[in-house]
């Protein structure tokens, strides 16, 4: 009973995370009225429906560890995929307390960002998953993707006054921590929209859709390589044109987010997903030729659109900030507390807004609420400094920077570990352990874990794949 109860509210939570920013933000403006940030009663509910999950996990372990007669012996159950994560916890609460600032708004933050999905992973590896939940949950993924694709295509057909009636803010590419969410990005030095569809922004929605793309591109290929009777092939068409069909839409949407660290992790997961199916069927040749028309596709696409595909700006941000966040490790070895980098310092710093030497500030005059800089000069206001916030760019040195050197290390381990456990188990060529990459190999170029439906999705997935006894 209470295992079924825990596999239904993990598949709600599945389903609606990826809805969670739009209908929050519409939910906010009927309940609050127009112009109002997300109310946190609202905002919250995600971290309430896991916390119930975890709480029925934990009812279910200590339950069955008291019938076998073994709660003494519940030390016996740890791996080392859970010694990391203990490890990390515990070095988390010992830096932060240590900070001569201590923030608890900072701190618990950090801990939302940083250590709920690893939690989360080592209650959820202790229980059983029955095999309905895991067919249903890939399933039901699938559908979401295509519903949120289609939706994020459309949006770019539609009025900014929609977004505005439905309660987004009148600014766009800005998060302003008080305010409604942006209701789009523009591509700096142009008016292109970038699609979010129902999420927080096209980078958000470019690494969630590497879910989806995971499944479905290994479903078909696995499927492919079942046989080549006549009725094999027969199976294989049937359950592969809804795949396809949803891949497809899921892949469009992926390429008008522009989110270059999605299109790399995409790109990764395709490519592994293929390989035995390749390996199987085409020869040196043709794997050459083909090779060589994705590498001239891909020139001619920076040619034919360098301002949308390079963003110059956009990419010294990605080289200059994983800088200073190698800076900051080396000034501060011990770390800096948790909420001290990343997505968590958005929340408390202020709201700048970094233009070209050459650009007209002019428009945010009338903002009073932004910091506006030309260059490394702030323009502002000008009665005093602003602070902006913290962000690496990589999800790796942002809690190197948080923990230190050692919080790093063993962060990368933990990560290490995870991809080496799926792929000698088999998973390496199922969706989980191809999704876990691409949103690992993101996390390289963005905060790729910030978000509740990749970080919460993703790590209860992983808890199918990794169960304790896997370690065998």
């Amino acid at each position: 009973m209470l295992q079924r109860v825990r596999e239904w509210l993990a598949l709600l939570l599945i389903v609606l995370l990826p809805f969670h920013a739009l209908g929050v933000t519409v939910l906010t403006k009927l309940i609050a009225g127009p112009g109002q940030a997300p109310l946190l009663q609202l905002a919250i509910w995600k971290e309430g429906v896991l916390g119930i999950i975890l709480l029925i996990a934990c009812v279910e372990y200590i339950t069955r560890l008291i019938e076998v007669k073994s709660l003494k012996s519940i030390g016996r159950h740890f791996d080392v995929i859970d010694v990391l994560i203990a490890i990390i916890i515990g070095l988390s609460f010992l830096v932060s307390d240590f900070q001569p600032e201590f923030s608890v708004s900072q701190f618990a933050l950090g801990v939302k960002y940083d250590l709920i999905p690893l939690i989360a992973l080592l209650i959820l590896r202790r229980v059983h998953w029955s095999a309905w939940f895991k067919e249903t949950a890939f399933r039901a993924i699938l559908w979401v993707g295509g519903i949120v694709s289609v939706y994020g295509i459309l949006s770019l057909l539609l009025p900014d006054s929609f977004f505005y009636w439905l309660g987004y803010s009148d600014l766009h590419s800005l998060y302003v921590a008080d305010k409604p969410l942006a209701a789009f990005q523009q591509i700096g030095g142009s008016t292109l929209h970038r699609v979010q569809s129902t999420f927080s922004g096209p980078n958000q929605l470019g690494i969630w859709l590497l879910i989806p793309i995971a499944i479905a591109v290994t479903g078909v290929t696995l499927r492919s390589l079942e046989g080549s009777t006549p009725a094999a092939l027969k199976r294989v068409h049937a359950s592969s044109v809804l795949s396809m069909t949803l891949l497809a839409l899921v892949l469009i949407a992926l390429f008008l987010t522009f989110s270059r660290a999605a299109w790399i992790g995409a790109f990764v997961i395709i490519v592994m997903a293929l390989y035995p199916f390749v390996k199987a069927h085409m020869t040196r040749g043709r794997l050459l030729g083909s090779v060589f028309v994705c590498g001239a596709l891909v020139f001619t696409a920076v040619a034919l659109f360098p301002t949308a595909l390079l963003r110059i700006s956009s990419t010294r941000g990605h080289i200059d900030r994983p800088i200073e966040a190698i800076g900051r490790m080396i000034e501060y070895p011990l770390g800096m507390g948790l909420g001290s980098a990343g997505p968590a310092t958005n929340r408390s710093a202020d709201t700048c807004v970094m233009l070209r030497p050459e650009d007209d500030p002019s428009w945010a005059k009338d903002r009073a609420d932004l910091c506006v800089f030309l260059g490394d000069k702030q323009v502002q206001p000008t009665g005093r400094l602003c602070g902006c916030p913290f962000l690496p760019e990589n999800w790796y040195l942002q809690i190197g920077v948080e923990l230190g050197v050692l919080g790093f290390i063993l962060y990368l381990s933990l990560i290490g570990l995870i991809l080496r456990r799926l792929w000698v188990m088999g998973y390496g060529l199922w969706g989980v352990g191809l999704m876990f990459v691409g949103v690992s190999i993101a996390a390289l170029f963005l905060h790729a874990w910030e978000d509740a439906a990749i970080a919460y999705s993703v790590w209860m997935l992983i808890a199918l794949g990794l169960p304790v006894a896997s370690r065998r």
